[in-house]
Formats: structure tokens, C-alpha cells, sequence
């Protein structure tokens, strides 16, 4: 019933691969799409995969850089799945120890490995104990944990609520942290100006300025005592996996993403063996760091500018459209981006398809008539830098939309960037009418705007938004989330961990970041900075 079985080395080596009966379709898809989706992307929480019709179970061998796949298919139910995997890589280990030990991949490719004879009693002997097997009691509610707890909770204990008392008063006592800030204090509001001229070229990135006394302290202090030339257990690390959880989801990281992240390193280290002079806190550590700065560097080239010349080149405008829920401020972000291009030297064509909310179309044209004050028609040629395009309310958004790109086009603006209306993810007949927007005028660029608030509704927000496109599209490959705009980083301090969420959530890169509220604020994110900040104490 299984379809394949393969070993290999984190270097690209199969080791040994066993293909079932019948099965004419190589393994190498699947697999490869495992290594692309999990394991380059650091989402090894999970020990399951899915891809087309069929569902693939894996494990990384830490010590020797193996993984081992098994894949069948996802319409069946196979309980005996994990326990096999298990039983394989501990018998493959002990057979080949020796062999193994000889690290480097030119050396496996030396090695013969016969293991088809074992595999297949492990196999017979998995599918035999699976229908043997007597099927377990269902517990009643009184024998469960659950009872035994509300039970435990009902028995009253004397002097029970004097610890209460005393701890509340604790904390009223309690002194609020004090944050110092190492930059420059800025100006006064009103006597804040726009730089024009300023933004040319790349965003400059983000920094994060927060006085810490120092990095996970309390976290990890407790492992300090373990020391090297030791193999890493999940036993060791769980008391630290614990806690890294808690200050995950106090930096606003969503509770899920939180669990697989350490879910993920947990794996990652399992079984490796210690330096001598290697703690277990600095490895988890690093090891966490590593994939949270690897989640947040782009996997693809985002270079937006080099884009727009290209597209500039063809004749056609470059289109962005924005989306999001209420709120997360789209058209105010617009306006900065509306302004970085304008001060990089292109024409910018605003269309405004929110034809829902009652003064979005005013809102757009004030920004308009701001914009094009910094940068008057004078220095661009006697034509306005930026021009809105608008048919007010009620209209069709996808409609609004083509018609602004072929205005544009006829006159020759570099980019066009749509405004759609806020609405909340569970709203199907706006989300429908996003998705027709996005399949009808194929934009080249859709993103996504959120706070840098949210913690767990970050998650919902993208996980419904990509859905809803996928589900309302007519095309067979439907046109999903491209990137993200990062809201309000300014207002949040070191609770970075909406920028973990959304990225992790979509696989795409966060584009821009709002600092402030000046169309001077905008900035690309540095991983590095995010990654820090996040795992300050």
C-alpha cells in the first residue's frame, strides 16, 4: 500500500529508495517538493505533507544529515505509518552505523546500501501488528483528564485565596518597564517637514532601538549547566522549547506559528551531537535565530524599481494592487509608495476602486493634491507626477480597475496602483469581488496590507484572504498573495512578531514597512534587526 520509500542525505544523495507495485510515477516530484516547501523553508514542525494525491510522512536524522520519506496515498488510512518509520530509521542506523559515520556525500556515493530484505519483513511486520492490533476503549468523561481537573477545581482548600490576594498586591506594586531610546528625538508634529528628494533609490531598512538586559537570560539560564560532547533528546530540550513558546507568543507571534516554529528547531536538533564547549542554550538559540532570519529573507527577487523600468520598457504600466481588512490604513501606505516612485522618477496613476466606503475617494484625492504640491507638474515635464482615477461609488471595483489601466496605458503612466475596499475576511461577497478584480486585470503585483499589532488574527487574515482568492478564481491557477506591507511598525516597539506570522503563514516576503506618519516613513525590513528584537528578553 505504500508507494515509495526513499533515503537520503541532506546533500542530495539517495541512499536507498524502495518503489512499490503497480507504481509507475517517480518519487523524485513529491520529494522534491518536500525539500522545496518544508525543509528549505524551515517548516519541519510538522512531520506530514501533502502533495497532489498523495501524502508523504518523513524524518530528519540529525547525526548522520539524513531524511527519511515515505509516501502513499492520502485517501487511505495507514495507523501503522509512524511506528514503521521509526522502526526503518533505527534499523537502518544500527545496519549502517559504521558506514555512516564516514561523513560526506562523495562517500555515500561509494557505499552500496542493501536494505530491501529488512525493509520488507519491517514492512510485513508494521501490516500485520496494524490488523491484529485490538482497538482501544473510548474513555467516559469521568475517567478523563479534563473531569479530574474540574473535580480539582471544585474542592475548596483553606486559606486557598490568601495567595491571590497577595499576588494581586504584587503586582499593583509592580514598576512598569521604562524604554530608552538611543535615537534622536524628532521634532516637534508641527514642525516636521517632508524631505523632498530624500527617497531615491532603495528604502533605506528598518532599526529597532530598545534598552534589554540581554538576550533570553532567564530562558536559557536554566540549560547553562549542560554542557557538550553529548546527543541532543527532545528530553533536553523541552524545558527550553517550553519556554521559548511563551516569549514567542509575548512578542506577538501567533500561539500556532509559535508551536511549529519550536516544533521545527526541535527536530532540526534532535539527535545532533554537542561541541565541547557547547551549551544546549546557545544551540537552541542559534538554531532559532537561524530560522526565524531564514522565514524573513525573501525567497525570490523583490526589486520593484528594476520591475517598473522593464515594464516601462514594454510600453505598460506597472500594476500593484492593494488589499486587507478595515482599517490597516491601504490608502495611506499607497501614498507613501505613491510618493518613493514619484521621488525615483516615474508617473504614478492612483485608481480608486473602494466604491464601498463613504470618503475613500476623497481621501485618495487629498493625497493627490499633496503629492503633487512636494512635486510640482513643473519639474516632471508640466504633467502631474500623480492623477487619480476615479467613477465614485457603487460601480464595479474590477471594471474601475481595467479602465485605469488603459488609461493609463494610453497615457503612459509607468505604474498604476489600485485601492480596494477594506473588508474582513469572512466577507464572501466582497472577497469574491477581490478575486474577480485580481483574475480580471492580472496585476503584477498583489499585496497585502496588515498591522504590525495583530498577533493570532494575522494568521486568519491570510490564511481566508489567500483561500477566498483561490476558491473565487476561474483560473485554473489562481493568482494568490505576492507580498506583504507591514502597517504601524512604529506604534509596537520590540513585539515584532506579526512580521514572523504573516511571513511564515504566506511563504512571501513582507515589501514595505510603515514607520510613521510621513510619506517620508516607509522602509524595507531587515530580517536581522526583527530577529533580534524578537528574541531580547
Amino acid at each position: 500500500m505504500l508507494d515509495f520509500f526513499a533515503i537520503f542525505s541532506k546533500g542530495g544523495i539517495v541512499l536507498w529508495y524502495f518503489q512499490g507495485a503497480g507504481v509507475s510515477e517517480s518519487f523524485a516530484g513529491p520529494v522534491n517538493a518536500l525539500i522545496r516547501s518544508v525543509i528549505l523553508q524551515e517548516r519541519t514542525g510538522h512531520s506530514s505533507f501533502t502533495h497532489n494525491a498523495l501524502s508523504l510522512k518523513y524524518k530528519l536524522d540529525n547525526e548522520f544529515e539524513l531524511v527519511f520519506v515515505v509516501g502513499f496515498q492520502k485517501i487511505l488510512t495507514l495507523t501503522y505509518v509512524d511506528k514503521f518509520l521509526d522502526d526503518v530509521h533505527l534499523h537502518f542506523r544500527d545496519r549502517y552505523k559504521n558506514e555512516l559515520e564516514h561523513k560526506g556525500d562523495l562517500k555515500f556515493l561509494v557505499n552500496r546500501f542493501e536494505f530491501e530484505d529488512d525493509f520488507l519483513r519491517l514492512l510485513h511486520e508494521a501490516e500485520g501488528e496494524s490488523v491484529t492490533k485490538p482497538q482501544k476503549e473510548m474513555r467516559t468523561y469521568y475517567k478523563s483528564q479534563k473531569s479530574q481537573k474540574t473535580v480539582k477545581s471544585m474542592i475548596e482548600t483553606k486559606g486557598g485565596d490568601k495567595g491571590k490576594e497577595q499576588t494581586s498586591k504584587k503586582n499593583k506594586n509592580a514598576k512598569k518597564e521604562v524604554l530608552t531610546f538611543t535615537g534622536a528625538l524628532r521634532e516637534p508634529v508641527l514642525s516636521q517637514q517632508i524631505q523632498v528628494g530624500s527617497m531615491k533609490g532603495d528604502l533605506r531598512i528598518t532599526s529597532i532601538f530598545r534598552a534589554t538586559k540581554g538576550g533570553f537570560g532567564g530562558m536559557f539560564g536554566m540549560l547553562r549547566g549542560l554542557v557538550g560532547s553529548k546527543t541532543l533528546s527532545q528530553r533536553d530540550m523541552e524545558p527550553v522549547l517550553e519556554k521559548m513558546k511563551d516569549h514567542l507568543i509575548a512578542k506577538n507571534v501567533a500561539a500556532d506559528i509559535a508551536s511549529q516554529l519550536c516544533d521545527s528547531v526541535a527536530k532540526k536538533l534532535e539527535g545532533k551531537v554537542m561541541g565541547t564547549f557547547t551549551t544546549v542554550a546557545s544551540a537552541v538559540k542559534q538554531a532559532l535565530q537561524d530560522s526565524l532570519v531564514h522565514i524573513l529573507q525573501p525567497k525570490r527577487r523583490v526589486d520593484i524599481l528594476r520591475d517598473v523600468l522593464e515594464a516601462k520598457a514594454q510600453r505598460k504600466p506597472f500594476v500593484i494592487t492593494f488589499c486587507g481588512v478595515n482599517g490597516v490604513g491601504k490608502s495611506t501606505n499607497l501614498a507613501k509608495i505613491s510618493y518613493w516612485l514619484i521621488e525615483n522618477g516615474f508617473s504614478v496613476l492612483i485608481a480608486a476602486c473602494d466604491t464601498f466606503r463613504a470618503g475613500a475617494v476623497e481621501q485618495l484625492r487629498t493625497h493627490q493634491r499633496r503629492l503633487n504640491s512636494l512635486h510640482p507638474p513643473e519639474q516632471h515635464g508640466g504633467r502631474p507626477a500623480v492623477q487619480l482615477f476615479e467613477k465614485g461609488y457603487g460601480k464595479d471595483a474590477a471594471g474601475i480597475a481595467m479602465e485605469a489601466i488603459t488609461y493609463a496605458r494610453n497615457q503612459t503612466f509607468d505604474v498604476v496602483l489600485v485601492d480596494t475596499a477594506g473588508r474582513m475576511q469572512d466577507n464572501t461577497p466582497l472577497m469574491t469581488a477581490l478575486a474577480k478584480l485580481i483574475d480580471v486585470n492580472t496585476p503584477d503585483l498583489v499585496l497585502f496590507v496588515g498591522e504590525a499589532l495583530v498577533g493570532n488574527e494575522a494568521v486568519d487574515q491570510l490564511v481566508k484572504f489567500n483561500q477566498a482568492l483561490a476558491d473565487h478564481s476561474k483560473s485554473d491557477r489562481p493568482r494568490l498573495i505576492d507580498g506583504i506591507v507591514l502597517t504601524k511598525f512604529d506604534t509596537i516597539d520590540d513585539k515584532v512578531g506579526a512580521a514572523i506570522s504573516m511571513t511564515y503563514i504566506t511563504g512571501q516576503p513582507i515589501v514595505f514597512v510603515g514607520t510613521g506618519q510621513t510619506y517620508n516613513d516607509l522602509r524595507s525590513l531587515n530580517a536581522r534587526a526583527v530577529v533580534n528584537a524578537l528574541m531580547k528578553a
